[in-house]
C-alpha cells in the first residue's frame, strides 16, 4: 500500500528537496501557462493528429522542444545551482537588477542542450518498454519511436534539466521516492497517463482516435498537465511510501 507522507519524515540521511521554482514573477507566470499552452496547442492539432499520426508527432516534436526548453530555462533552476537556495536566491535578486551574466545564460543553454541529447538517447529506451507493453512489433514502428520521442521531452527532460546524471537523484526518481514537485510530478504523470492511455486501443468502439498510438500520446499530455499542477501545489514536499 503506497501512503503520501511529509519529506521530513521516514527518510535517508540528508534527503533531497523538492524543486523551487526560480525566485522571479515570470517564473511563476510562465509555470503556470505552461501545461495551458502544452494542452491548448495539442487539443487545436488533435484532428490532424488523428488523419495522420506519423506527420503531426513528427512535425510538433520541435515545437513541444521548444516550449519545454523555454519552460526549464525560465522557470526551472539548472543541474547544480539549487543545492544553496539562499544563495541561489541572492544571486538571481542581482541578476535581476544588474541583468542576467553571460556565464549563467550560457551555463542554461548548456544544461538545456545536454539535458535534450539526454532526452533523446532515453527515446530508445522508452520505445522498447512500450514494445514490451504491447506496442506493435511488426508494425507502426514510426508511430512508436515519435510517441517515445514526445513522452521523453515530457516526462525527462525536465527531470534532465534540473537533476543532470545524478545517480543518488536517480535512484530516488526511479523508485518514486523523490519529494513530490512540479517536475516529478509532471515526470510521473506523463508515464501513467501514457500507460492509461493504452486502455481504449483494445475496445471494440470502432473509433479512428482509437488507432496506435494516438490514446497513449493524449494520455501522456493530459497526465503531465494534471501531475504537474498537483505536483507543484497540493502534493508539494510530500513523498510516495510503500508500507
Amino acid at each position: 500500500m503506497s501512503t503520501l507522507s511529509p519529506s521530513s519524515q521516514a527518510t535517508p540521511t540528508k534527503p533531497s528537496l523538492p524543486i523551487d521554482l526560480l525566485p522571479i514573477d515570470l517564473a511563476r507566470l510562465v509555470s503556470q501557462a505552461h501545461p495551458a499552452l502544452l494542452l491548448a496547442a495539442y487539443y487545436i492539432r488533435f484532428p490532424v493528429l488523428v488523419a495522420d499520426p506519423v506527420s503531426t508527432l513528427l512535425q510538433t516534436l520541435l515545437p513541444v522542444a521548444a516550449i519545454q526548453v523555454v519552460y526549464a530555462v525560465i522557470c526551472l533552476p539548472a543541474v547544480g545551482s539549487n543545492a544553496k537556495p539562499a544563495l541561489v536566491k541572492k544571486a538571481k535578486l542581482n541578476a535581476s537588477k544588474k541583468g542576467a551574466e553571460p556565464s549563467q545564460v550560457t551555463g542554461k543553454a548548456f544544461t538545456a542542450i545536454f539535458s535534450l541529447l539526454l532526452s533523446l538517447l532515453t527515446t530508445l529506451p522508452l520505445f522498447a518498454l512500450q514494445i514490451l507493453f504491447g506496442a506493435p512489433v511488426t508494425s507502426h514502428l514510426p508511430h512508436t519511436a515519435l510517441s517515445s520521442a514526445h513522452i521523453s521531452l515530457l516526462a525527462l527532460f525536465p527531470l534532465f534539466y534540473v537533476h543532470g546524471t545524478s545517480a543518488s537523484k536517480w535512484r530516488e526518481i526511479v523508485s518514486i521516492y523523490s519529494p513530490i514537485d512540479e517536475v516529478f510530478g509532471g515526470s510521473l504523470g506523463a508515464l501513467l497517463g501514457a500507460w492509461l492511455g493504452a486502455v481504449p486501443i483494445p475496445l471494440d468502439w470502432d473509433r479512428a482516435w482509437q488507432a496506435w498510438p494516438i490514446t497513449v500520446v493524449t494520455g501522456a499530455y493530459i497526465g503531465y498537465g494534471v501531475g504537474k499542477m498537483v505536483g507543484g501545489w497540493l502534493l508539494r514536499g510530500k513523498r510516495v511510501e510503500f508500507e
